[in-house]
């Protein structure tokens, strides 16, 4: 996972299946607004934001938008 910025918004896009996560990590993709493989949506930046990204990094790939 990338360093996200602290300011502004980042652009999140789910790569890999949430099958088989544990809740919480699948619960921080779906509250990200992520639903399928592929794809993205545009999130602001902030401290809970942040948390979610950081619990399901490695099922995510973010950029600055």
């Amino acid at each position: 996972m990338s360093a996200t910025p602290t300011k502004g918004e980042v652009r999140v896009t789910l790569l890999r299946s949430m099958h088989g996560q544990l809740a919480n990590i699948a619960a921080s993709v779906r509250g990200l607004g992520l639903r399928r493989r592929h794809q993205s949506v545009t999130v602001k930046a902030t401290a809970e934001n942040r948390g979610m990204i950081r619990t399901a990094g490695h099922l995510l790939k973010v950029e600055e938008a």
